[in-house]
């Protein structure tokens, strides 16, 4: 049977919290160097940021005194900078796993000082689970309620916080006073059984729950509690350019296009959307649209941009890990909760990532691109094959399952220094076999039922800026007579080009 789960769905706050509360400095004083921790977070939403700025000021003076003080750190996606950010800061992090956007922890791994640990998000789980990162010591949580049986109400994620306390020896929580109780109800907390007797998940829709609303932990694993009052660290999304907006109205466009000719059912089948202001624009024109029907989500975020389509109507419902809202989209949330608690709601990783759902339900796919290549192969993680970005996230859950696997990207960089066309990619995320559609400002490549070199004309086409179109027709030329096109001392020209002479336009081939 799944574990951590009751049926108490009271919306009343528990007057008698039966738990010590401690400072966040008594919290962190628990902490030992080389600890594995698992923190509650999904990108910046549910992060204990009171406890994790302690634990950082703790290896400040541990190192101050010339002692050793790091941690593994193990979250849902990423975090902000009250955890990713103030650890590495204080040197404080030895490894981070699965994902991370922070600037300063970006720098940290591409300095070689944290040791990162790049992964699909629905595996999370079970790598913890099966011990791959060592045993957990402490499982670090936020939430808004808490029962005196242990039961506790998350906050605005579901993230990898169900299996990180479950394989914890202790926890500590961090009760937000921020969040209202009556989150209470938009959860659904669910852990699967272990191969080989895990059932099917009953999700025939994205509105289909199969767990429970909060999530129990047995009283004796909960060391204590510190009281907090701070909102998520969600930052705001720039508004639409010309670029972004092209790109979005030739995505909706081709999916218009889709149902038309019957390769999309008429009503429409869920959507996923990555983060970040190509996804809202995406996301805008979709919902602008006037042939594409009301939808869902099955997804793994929900923004600023899902909660205004959410309003108007044209997205239903959608299943979430994460409510990634800046501020003032929370007060419309937690100010119309009666409203929104019937159209979201916010699941585990491991489920909402899973891709048999994800196959089951037809899930359209849309995410971001680094680079995309003549042939459908797509970097999502690494500049110039070496330099992490975030890393692979959930994209890869989605993209190999997809119903139609869509990234987006502007065709140049750098003021046109750099093509995001490329005849191969410089790190491989997700393979030609995979992605189905690229959508560049230029228009729309369509992969499916094509070879290798029908591919390559396909995305020179439509999607390459005009700047390097020849450049990438002569790259194909040289290496016809093949399978697939390509030759070996070429292969990454533009990308030496850029870094020798500064620009992708002066490549020899």
């Amino acid at each position: 049977m799944p574990r951590f789960f009751n049926r108490n769905t009271s919306n009343q706050h528990t007057m008698s919290i039966p738990f010590t509360k401690l400072t966040a400095e008594e919290a962190a004083a628990l902490i030992n160097d080389r600890d594995v921790i698992g923190f509650s977070a999904f990108t910046s939403t549910a992060a204990p940021k009171t406890i994790a700025k302690a634990i950082a000021a703790r290896a400040s003076a541990e190192h101050a005194a010339g002692r050793p003080f790091q941690i593994t750190s193990i979250t849902g996606a990423s975090t902000g900078p009250s955890l990713d950010g103030a650890l590495v800061a204080a040197d404080a992090v030895f490894k981070r796993t699965p994902f991370q956007s922070d600037p300063v922890m970006r720098k940290g791994i591409n300095d070689g000082k944290v040791q990162f640990v790049d992964m699909h998000l629905s595996r999370l789980a079970h790598a913890v689970r099966s011990g791959h990162f060592g045993k957990v010591n402490w499982a670090i949580i936020e939430v808004c309620d808490i029962d005196p049986d242990g039961s506790v109400v998350l906050t605005t994620s579901g993230g990898v916080t169900p299996t990180v306390v479950g394989e914890a020896d202790k926890v500590l929580l961090e009760l937000n006073r921020y969040h209202p109780t009556t989150l209470r109800g938009c959860h659904d907390i669910f852990e699967p059984d272990s191969p080989p007797h895990r059932k099917p998940f009953n999700i025939l829709r994205p509105s289909d729950r199969i767990g429970e609303p909060v999530l129990r932990i047995p009283p004796a694993k909960i060391v204590g509690y510190v009281e907090t009052n701070l909102p998520d660290e969600v930052g705001g999304f720039s508004a639409p350019s010309p670029l972004t907006l092209k790109i979005g109205n030739n995505v909706a466009e081709f999916l218009a296009n889709e149902i038309k000719v019957g390769r999309i059912p008429p009503c429409f089948l869920p959507i996923q959307s990555g983060v970040g202001d190509t996804a809202n624009a995406v996301l805008g024109a979709m919902g602008q649209h006037p042939d594409i029907p009301t939808f869902e989500m099955y997804s793994e975020v929900l923004q600023d941009s899902a909660l205004a389509l959410m309003k108007t109507g044209k997205i239903r419902f959608a299943s979430t890990v994460a409510l990634t809202i800046t501020p003032e989209s929370a007060k419309e949330v937690y100010g119309n909760l009666d409203y929104y608690r019937n159209r979201f709601v916010i699941r585990p990783q491991e489920i909402s990532n899973n891709p048999e759902v994800v196959r089951r339900l037809g899930v359209l796919s849309m995410n971001t691109a680094i680079e995309a290549d003549l042939f459908g192969n797509v970097n999502s993680t690494h500049f110039f094959g070496r330099t992490l970005m975030n890393g692979v996230g959930g994209s890869g859950d989605f993209t190999r399952s997809a119903w139609i696997s869509i990234f987006t990207c502007p065709s140049t960089q750098k003021d046109g220094k750099i093509s995001t066309i490329v005849p191969n990619v410089s790190h491989v995320d997700h393979v030609e076999h995979d992605v189905h559609i690229i959508v560049t400002e230029q228009g729309v490549a369509d992969l499916r039922g094509k070879s290798p070199s029908e591919r390559a004309r396909e995305v020179i086409e439509k999607c390459a800026h005009p700047d390097y179109k020849d450049l990438l027709r002569k790259y194909v030329e040289i290496g016809k007579g093949a399978h697939t096109p390509n030759t070996l001392d070429k292969m990454f020209a533009l990308h030496h080009a850029f870094q020798t002479q500064g620009d992708m336009r002066k490549a020899a081939l």
